[in-house]
């Protein structure tokens, strides 16, 4: 039997704990996160404040029994826990809170209970890991991550997402800084989405820091999620675990266990695919009493033998979603045979997205232990395949080819870097990357786009269409055709926060449509017609924080 003992605080009381014998080879992990040999033996101490955990390998821990909160990294001597004061928390930290710790042979637990919310911290004989689940049951807090604050000074960053407060000027919310040569930082500008990264650190080429993602199964967003995922400035750095925030949600807040995600140390190299949310191997947390743990044989698999009718210059990504879970899978780039593995069990909407674009829904359900395997997959609602008498960009959920784009993930609008964000298009000779990737009402509205048509075309009435990824205070577009003008649009459903100066485009993909009478053409087919579009709310700000839209695709069909 393996060793299980739990020790609740009590005010005076100080206990040990150890692993009962030797640290096989077996508990080895594998690439940089290798233990190294070390004198420390795996257990934990109470010093009357904290547990303190020593994990056999180079790192020792401490949680406060008070609140919780992570209040000691020591990796090989060295502190790296901390700054201004604040530890490592859940949200915001918790305040008071019931905290207990147990061992089970090679796996210590420290539970955290604070109303409806159950945090967990776990430590493994031999490994330089902190392993943490969060179970949010309701919406008692406004947000869901976890920080891990980090002392100053310890790691180079030099990314966007790195500033120096005694240096730099705020330029917008007290979270954006321009630096002095005119380029711009943020915790805000990861320019990565979920999907894109299985962990987000730093490393001194000795010593790697490290938060290895979740499944992200119980968050809110889907693939293309977009978050600030870590900080660097003189005062400090942090590293997130960003579940459901209070910036650019798209869809409404799950609850449950989400875990584990890792807080690693390396010999500075990244840490070992093992731990990634596609690969890792938790069967060791089954029989730790885990509130809302489901393993692995509780879980199905959804798999699909293709999807046709794909554009193949377009990634595409397969979505699973309901109120409780979300999920996602990358099709295969020559069969679009794709497989969903570790989905806890009920029934999805499954979409199809051409990049970031939906272009296929569906039902599938699940089952534990068991796959659901689909047939081919027909794409039937691509706005691509429309005949048109022109397009400005493509079809896929995001302003990619427009100017600006790429560096708005990564910088603030007014950045030194980013293109003058006024531009018309001239159908026939003008690139893209010529219109702007986002409009806004006080800073370059009406952008106009000039074509011509011939006299057939100028004799019928037209669909004019206009993609938009995201807005911003309820921005939609209003358009003009010559002396004609559309009516204002209803505001679609998109994020009630901060957008495009964020370094997020992501929402909720609104198609406008605009029925344009045959009057609204010239006749003289030698003359260019001029669309314009405008930003029209109800309301009000100034500059970047004006109502504004992020363009996808511009388009009048045949």
């Amino acid at each position: 039997m393996a060793e299980h003992t739990t020790h609740k605080r009590r005010m005076g009381r100080r206990t040990f704990l150890a692993a009962t014998g030797a640290i096989g080879a077996g508990a080895a992990i594998e690439g940089a996160l290798a233990a190294r040999a070390s004198a420390a033996t795996f257990g934990y101490t109470d010093d009357g404040t904290n547990y303190v955990i020593s994990t056999g390998a180079d790192l020792v821990l401490k949680v406060s029994h008070v609140n919780g909160d992570l209040t000691s990294l020591v990796y090989r001597g060295t502190e790296y826990e901390g700054y201004n004061g604040q530890n490592s928390h859940v949200e915001s930290g918790l305040g008071a809170s019931t905290v207990t710790i147990s061992q089970s042979g090679t796996t210590i637990l420290v539970t955290v209970v604070h109303g409806t919310l159950i945090h967990y911290y776990a430590a493994r004989s031999g490994e330089n890991n902190v392993y943490l689940w969060t179970n949010k049951a309701d919406a008692s807090f406004t947000a869901t991550r976890y920080i891990v604050r980090v002392k100053p000074g310890l790691f180079p960053n030099t990314d966007p997402d790195a500033w120096d407060a005694t240096t730099d000027t705020v330029i917008e919310a007290a979270d954006i800084y321009r630096k002095p040569d005119g380029t711009t930082r943020a915790k805000h500008y990861s320019r990565l989405r979920v999907m894109d990264y299985d962990h987000i650190g730093w490393s001194t080429g000795s010593v790697g820091l490290w938060m290895v993602r979740s499944n992200h199964e119980k968050a809110s967003g889907g693939p293309f999620y977009r978050s600030l995922l870590r900080h660097h400035n003189d005062g400090g750095a942090g590293l997130y675990e960003i579940l459901h925030y209070g910036e650019n949600q798209t869809e409404a807040e799950r609850f449950g266990l989400q875990g584990p995600y890792v807080i690693a140390f390396t010999d500075g190299g990244a840490p070992a695919s093992s731990l990634y949310a596609r690969n890792i191997d938790t069967s060791w947390a089954d029989g730790l009493g885990l509130s809302g743990w489901t393993g692995a044989s509780g879980r199905g698999r959804v798999a699909g033998v293709g999807i046709a009718g794909r554009d193949t210059t377009y990634p595409y990504t397969v979505g699973l979603a309901n109120p409780a879970a979300q999920y996602w899978g990358t099709a295969d780039a020559g069969s679009g045979y794709f497989s969903i593995p570790k989905v806890l069990p009920g029934t999805y909407t499954l979409t199809v997205y051409k990049g970031e674009l939906g272009v296929h829904t569906g039902s599938v359900t699940v089952a534990a232990g068991a796959t659901t395997t689909l047939n081919t997959i027909t794409v039937a609602n691509d706005p691509s395949t429309a005949s048109a008498i022109w397009r400005i960009g493509d079809w896929n959920g995001t302003p990619a080819g427009f100017k600006n784009a790429d560096l708005m993930t990564y910088a603030h609008p007014s950045d030194t870097r980013a293109s003058a964000w006024t531009g018309n298009f001239v159908v026939g000779s003008s690139a893209a990357s010529s219109f702007p990737a986002y409009i806004w009402k006080d800073v370059n509205n009406g952008p106009a786009v000039y074509f011509k048509l011939t006299a057939a075309q100028a004799a019928a009435a037209h669909t004019l269409r206009i993609g938009v990824t995201t807005n911003y205070i309820n921005g939609r577009p209003q358009v003009t055709v010559n002396d004609w003008s559309s009516s204002v649009p209803s505001p679609p459903a998109e994020p009630g926060t901060r957008t495009l100066t964020v370094g997020s485009y992501r929402g909720n993909n609104v198609t406008f449509t605009y029925a344009v009478p045959a009057s609204a053409w010239l006749t003289d087919t030698s003359q260019y017609n001029v669309l314009r579009i405008y930003v029209a709310s109800g309301s009000s700000g100034t500059g970047y924080l004006s109502p504004g839209v992020s363009v996808d695709a511009i388009d009048l069909l045949a």
